[in-house]
């Protein structure tokens, strides 16, 4: 747990992926980005697939919900995920039950954010992982996942939004808005065009979950390098660009999502200008399922 503020922000692992660098790097090669992450002897690279739990003003917000436990053996492995479900692990771990949750929010409708939506139960039915919250997510966001091409269908699965939507328990939002006292949500195109980031502000202090803006810390020093599945990389470019002013400017703490070396940390530039993350060291809430 670290705080910004009076605001307490809880970091959890829900899974652990190895996954073919090509799609996580995209068209940087392996001799530049080989020097930030290893490849094991599969040619795979580990990631994480890291959520919040977010408490401020009496209320309590999960961002993103990962794959949570609702893929198959047979899933999991064709995903390459070795741990899974550690969000429900962290909850647990802190004495916080899902129906205590207030609000989810779904920083973009691709599977590996947001399938925890629902939960598997014993009888093998999918039922809302958080009965109570109320779910958020960009209206256009929404509207794209609906309405998937043949790029995007693959990760836009319906069943991990739809039906919230048709049961009114899915938000559709419209624009940058504000989540909870100091805590905002805001429009991050490029990875998809209605992609949010969240910003957490409180005694003077900032940090911001990135998500895909940035799925790794040397994704946001360098603007040029991005995932493979980015739908508008130059977008993607230019929104980095702002929020690396952004940084800079307000000495923020930065999460990333998928980074499992360097999960946290704070941009910074060396003698000759250029940005760097520095690392901060944040423990895991879920050390078990890391």
């Amino acid at each position: 747990m670290f705080r910004i503020g009076h605001i307490e922000i809880y970091l959890f692992n829900d899974a652990t992926t190895w996954v073919d660098p090509g799609g996580i790097f995209g068209l940087v090669p392996r001799a530049l980005w080989s020097r930030y992450h290893e490849a094991d002897t599969r040619h795979l690279v580990q990631t994480a697939n890291h959520n919040l739990l977010i408490r401020a003003a009496g209320r309590i917000i999960i961002v993103d919900t990962g794959y949570g436990n609702c893929l198959n053996e047979s899933q999991r492995r064709r995903a390459g995920i070795t741990r899974f479900d550690g969000t429900a692990h962290g909850m647990q771990s802190l004495g916080i039950a899902p129906a205590d949750i207030d609000t989810v929010v779904n920083t973009h409708l691709h599977n590996d954010h947001c399938t925890g939506n629902f939960r598997l139960t014993a009888g093998g039915s999918r039922e809302p992982a958080f009965p109570n919250a109320e779910y958020l997510v960009q209206r256009r966001e929404y509207e794209d996942a609906i309405r998937p091409n043949e790029r995007t269908r693959a990760t836009y699965l319906p069943d991990n939004y739809v039906p919230l939507f048709d049961s009114g328990q899915l938000k559709l939002l419209e624009g940058d808005c504000e989540i909870a006292p100091g805590i905002s949500a805001h429009i991050t195109p490029g990875h998809t065009p209605a992609h949010m980031s969240v910003r957490i502000e409180s005694g003077g202090q900032q940090a911001a979950f990135l998500c895909d803006l940035a799925s790794l810390a040397v994704q946001f020093e360098r603007l040029a390098w991005m995932t493979a599945y980015d739908v508008e990389p130059l977008v993607t470019l230019e929104t980095k660009r702002d929020w690396q002013q952004w940084a800079l400017e307000t000495d923020a703490l930065l999460v990333f999502p998928h980074d499992a070396v360097k999960p946290v940390g704070r941009l910074v530039t060396d003698e000759r200008g250029r940005p760097g993350v520095q690392a901060v060291p944040v423990a895991y809430d879920n050390p078990a399922d890391c």
